[in-house]
């Protein structure tokens, strides 16, 4: 887990944050460096998009919902969040894990 600036008992075991409200752009910054990934602006529409529409569903967006909503096709999405990215995008955006990510 990153060197982040909450403890470790903000998160739960697979490393997502358990209170969304904690969550701050630095914070992000911070996971995303753990998970090797340097944020650019096109990262930011990702994490954006995901805590508005977290906020506005109380859930966290799938992958087929961020590429339908947020102007990231697949492939785009698939090379900004390498490995997982409705989940490592979920956790540097400080929400939930999407359902159906395992």
């Amino acid at each position: 887990m990153a060197n982040t600036t909450l403890n470790k008992e903000a998160f739960n075991a697979e490393g997502f944050l358990l209170n969304p409200e904690a969550w701050s752009e630095q914070l992000a910054a911070e996971l995303a460096a753990g998970e090797g990934i340097q944020l650019t602006p096109r990262h930011w529409d990702v994490i954006r998009y995901m805590r508005k529409d977290f906020v506005e569903t109380g859930k966290s967006p799938t992958i087929r919902r961020i590429t339908k909503f947020a102007g990231v096709d697949t492939k785009e999405l698939y090379a900004l969040f390498p490995g997982g990215p409705g989940k490592k995008a979920a956790k540097i955006a400080g929400v939930p894990k999407p359902v159906g990510c395992i």
